[in-house]
């Protein structure tokens, strides 16, 4: 085998798909769990949707004129990533319940040991990794979170066999799953206690149903699915001037948030809970039309408080009030940095991918890592976006890597890595913008920074930008050996 992909996303069938277009069919797709889809097959709570447009969160490639809404919910987007494995043969490569335990690169014979969970080790000549960073659930450290005798989970492990209706609920965390699921805890629970550490900006979310008329024109007039598509990409696009440029310039942004809560927050003591203090886009900025509406239900409250303890019955917060309940539900998101950094990976000279990446983690376009050869990460560090789609990025992403596997062919070589000084360079004037821009200056604290306070997650530029750059790989930044 020459090359092994981790993980069956959107970024990993995303690889395997320009594999088989390129004529590849040397390589195994390895999925630790029993069904593909990657962050769409782990997320199945209430309300599950994506917060991109339907036409613009696919495959540019792959098109679906049949999408239902103009955000498509979780199960649509699975389906269609069932449909692009069936289209496109991807089936027999992949392999079920292979979770990876380690890589590591073997300097003799010029391959890489990846052992799985079940004792199997695999060799093969490349490696690349579409895990993605939205999949190792973060849980708040509370004294006291294992004596709750009640329900608890984790909204990407969502307990679907707990019943809520009747029941004292309570969220933790805000984030762009909370504002999601809430609205529909709310319509179910007796009560409902909502556990705000910092507001987020929400926007109105722009949703509805496609009419048949409409999905009938993007499936026989030709063109109007495309055009539609880039429509959306521009549209999108124009938001990165204000993220990237400088965080003064999001002030219309900001005017269309506080606008919609001024619309939909009547009471004044929970307008000014939910108004941020930080400049919008410092962190996420959110969708949504029904979860204002759901916090301001009479049986619906949104607790400022830290959270001091959990105890056998509910919470315990900083003001000492005692809130009884009988399910916690965690919207406290992904461990996103930490995710990348904690992968059992060893490259050449026995080198930890921790070690290499002690001053913190990057890679050269986010995709690929000095020292560990023949290694490609899909989004990786700095690949993140806060204004377009992220399956665009992972496009290009696979687009590089293509080009790299060609330097190899066109050189007749079996080893490929990015040279120390490329890595540096590129990181140093990627840190020098981002330390300009919103997600560092907005006054606020994120989980786009890493323990130092710099952004490890987000690319600081236009996603044409980046397809730019990475459309081909650069000879003169990579070492080729064999």
């Amino acid at each position: 085998m020459k090359l092994a992909i981790i993980g069956s996303g959107f970024a990993g069938l995303g690889m395997a798909i320009q594999l088989k277009k390129a004529g590849f069919d040397d390589f195994v797709v390895l999925e630790k769990n029993d069904d593909l889809g990657g962050t769409w097959r782990d997320n199945r709570y209430p309300g599950c949707a994506c917060d991109v447009p339907s036409h613009m969160y696919s495959f540019s490639y792959e098109l679906n004129p049949g999408w239902s809404r103009m955000f498509a919910p979780q199960e649509e987007i699975w389906a269609y990533l069932r449909r692009c494995v069936d289209k496109y043969g991807l089936a027999p490569h992949i392999r079920y319940g292979a979770a990876v335990d380690s890589l590591e690169w073997d300097e003799e014979a010029r391959h890489w040991r990846v052992a799985l969970g079940d004792g199997t080790v695999l060799t093969p000549r490349a490696v690349v990794s579409g895990i993605g960073a939205l999949h190792v659930p973060s849980l708040p450290d509370i004294p006291g979170a294992e004596r709750f005798t009640g329900t608890a989970f984790h909204s990407a492990q969502w307990d679907h066999g707990c019943d809520l209706t009747g029941k004292r609920v309570a969220v933790i965390g805000t984030g762009a799953s909370a504002i999601q699921f809430v609205p529909k805890v709310a319509e179910r629970a007796a009560s409902l206690r909502v556990f705000q550490r910092t507001p987020p900006w929400i926007q109105p979310k722009p949703d509805f149903v496609f009419p048949a008329w409409a999905r009938a024109v993007f499936r026989h007039v030709p063109g109007a699915t495309r055009a539609f598509r880039d429509t959306i990409y521009w549209v999108l696009e124009a938001r990165a001037v204000g993220f990237t440029i400088s965080p003064k310039l999001m002030a219309p942004q900001e005017k269309v948030a506080r606008v919609h809560i001024a619309h939909q927050v009547p009471d004044p003591e929970l307008r000014a809970k939910v108004t941020p203090d930080y400049t919008i886009g410092c962190k996420r900025i959110l969708l949504s039309s029904d979860y204002y509406p759901a916090l301001s239900r009479p049986h619906v409250d949104v607790v400022t408080d830290d959270i001091t303890e959990i105890t056998e019955t509910g919470l315990v917060t900083a003001d000492g009030t005692a809130h009884d309940v009988d399910v916690i539900i965690y919207g406290t998101g992904f461990r996103v940095t930490d995710a990348l950094a904690e992968q059992r990976i060893v490259g050449r000279g026995g080198v930890k991918i921790q070690e290499a990446w002690a001053d913190g983690i990057e890679a050269h376009h986010g995709v690929t890592i000095a020292g560990f050869p023949n290694l490609f990460m899909l989004l990786g560090p700095n690949t993140g976006l806060g204004h377009n789609s992220v399956v665009f990025m992972i496009e290009s992403q696979v687009q590089h890597v293509l080009s790299c596997l060609r330097l190899l062919s066109e050189e007749k070589a079996d080893v490929i890595e990015v040279r120390p000084e490329a890595q540096r360079r590129f990181n140093r004037g990627l840190q020098r913008r981002l330390r300009k821009a919103v997600w560092n200056e907005g006054g606020c604290r994120s989980w786009y920074l890493d323990d130092k306070g710099v952004n490890r997650t987000l690319w600081p530029g236009f996603t044409f930008e980046y397809w730019a750059r990475t459309r081909k790989a650069r000879r003169r930044d990579y070492a080729l050996s064999r």
